[in-house]
């Protein structure tokens, strides 16, 4: 009789941040393993045929296939009890309940009856049942001999999500990994239908649960990060938003955004700042049109601010009362009046192959990106040598205006105004790409204003305005610097 061995392996496999000992963990759940292989074992079989499942989901079916448990048929009737209308919601629930009880043997519930969720208060049978089932099947052998192809899908996600987290971090000025007491946490679960991603906030977690994919969705867990660091925030200054909340009315007109923004304006507006900071981390100025015409209507309005909390020295948990007490109503009702919204969602579609990446940067282009990091950081010091060395790396005019750039700022940060006038002329006279021109001659202007110099600062502004190429806030920061020279 023949018989499919996985590799023998450690018990647990828990694979931590490398960056940040405090960050969330990358992991399997042992709870979830086992709930899984109960679920495909009574009758689970979305997309089961996808060429996207990991072998994993076959090899534990096949292995408890072959035994006559009588736990099955229990948990196939509270399944078949438990069908829901679409794939994603048949398997939020469980991952919900997963994530509501402890971990094996007992799967005891660790909220009281008031803190279960929604989804979960019917699912209290489903205990005793797995419980059952986890000592006839011996899950804790096959946990232990399906560690290696988990550990080997946890290494695909090691790096990337570190990288994103500290892209993150960086963007944000991010010191800790978010409020005191609160963890984020990634679930890699092999054993589900592929392309699914769940998202839950329950108390101080905020877990992510991932399925089998092509590509991974790096993406996803961004966005899910951003949301961990981004959501306390709105709620700590709830009550200057709440004065701001009239303009929810506009994002209700918009029948592509789900209900669930409509009817939490606290959490719309988180979701139009991520769109925002996503567009900027992403050098994707287009994604905040197509937040706008979604019906994430503060977007544009937060794409707009995001240069002037650049500027400034606060990490955004201290610039957040700031970012979000300049909105106007006024101003963004009369922005939104005209805008046609769509009509349907649109679909981020997974991809099914790898995209060709970027080969890596190299030499100076790499120390300029390290400068920029550092400088967005307003780590001035460490920054300014980096650019300087951009310098001595190549004789590129490009690398070298962008470095001339990096510098100049740094001076107008650092209260030396004669020295950022004499770099940013100095970038302009070695042909910056388009976005650096037109900022440097708002910068410019900006100073040419600090000296009572208005005429000179409105021909700074009008040529910043005459750039082809720059950007929608690069020129709005060049119109309002015309009307205050102009005054």
């Amino acid at each position: 009789m023949s018989r499919i061995l996985l590799p023998v392996f450690c018990a647990f496999a828990l694979t931590a941040f490398a960056q940040n000992p405090e960050m969330g963990q990358l992991d399997a759940s042992p709870t979830l393993f086992t709930l899984m292989a109960a679920l495909n074992a009574v009758g689970y079989s979305a997309d089961l045929s996808s060429p996207n499942n990991h072998p994993l989901r076959d090899a534990i079916r096949a292995e408890i296939a072959k035994k006559n448990l009588a736990s099955l048929g229990p948990i196939r009737e509270f399944f078949e009890k438990h069908r829901k209308r679409t794939d994603a919601e048949e398997l939020g629930q469980y991952v919900s309940y997963a994530l509501t009880v402890g971990d094996p043997p007992n799967f005891k519930f660790r909220m009281r009856d008031v803190e279960i969720p929604p989804d979960v208060t019917g699912m209290k049978e489903l205990t005793p049942l797995l419980t059952a089932f986890y000592k006839e099947a011996d899950i804790p052998d096959l946990w232990k001999r399906s560690q290696p192809a988990i550990e080997q899908y946890l290494e695909r996600y090691h790096e990337p999500v570190s990288e994103a987290v500290l892209q993150v971090n960086t963007y944000l000025r991010q010191q800790t990994s978010g409020f005191k007491g609160r963890h984020f946490q990634i679930f890699l679960e092999l054993q589900g239908a592929p392309n699914q991603i769940q998202t839950r906030s329950y108390g101080d977690n905020y877990t992510i649960v991932l399925t089998p994919s092509p590509v991974p969705r790096i993406f996803d867990i961004r966005h899910a990060y951003l949301h961990y660091l981004l959501d306390p925030l709105s709620a700590r200054y709830s009550e200057i938003l709440e004065r701001k909340k009239p303009i929810v009315m506009e994002a209700k007109r918009a029948p592509a955004l789900d209900d669930s923004f409509k009817d939490d304006f606290l959490l719309l507006v988180t979701e139009s700042l991520i769109k925002a900071v996503e567009a900027k981390l992403d050098h994707n100025p287009a994604g905040v049109h197509e937040a706008l015409l979604q019906g994430h209507i503060l977007t544009p309005f937060f794409s707009e601010q995001l240069p002037i909390y650049e500027k400034q020295e606060q990490a955004m948990l201290f610039y957040y009362p700031d970012l979000v007490g300049a909105i106007d109503l006024k101003t963004e009702e009369t922005r939104l009046a005209q805008v046609q919204f769509d009509k349907q969602p649109m679909v981020r579609v997974v991809k099914t192959a790898p995209a060709p990446e970027p080969p890596p940067l190299t030499g100076a282009a790499k120390t300029l990106e390290e400068a920029e990091q550092l400088y967005t950081a307003r780590n001035l010091d460490q920054a300014k040598t980096q650019y300087l060395e951009v310098l001595k790396q190549t004789e590129d005019t490009k690398l070298h205006s962008a470095a001339y750039y990096g510098l100049a700022r740094i001076a107008a940060l650092q209260k030396d105004p004669e020295m950022a006038v004499r770099l940013f002329q100095k970038t302009l006279d070695l042909g910056p790409e388009p976005t650096v021109k037109a900022w440097a001659l708002v910068y410019l202007g900006r100073l040419s204003v600090a000296a009572g110099e208005r005429d000179q600062a409105r021909q700074y502004f009008q040529s910043a305005l005459q750039v082809e190429g720059a950007s929608a806030a690069t020129q709005q920061a060049a119109t309002q610097g015309v009307e205050l020279s102009s005054k």
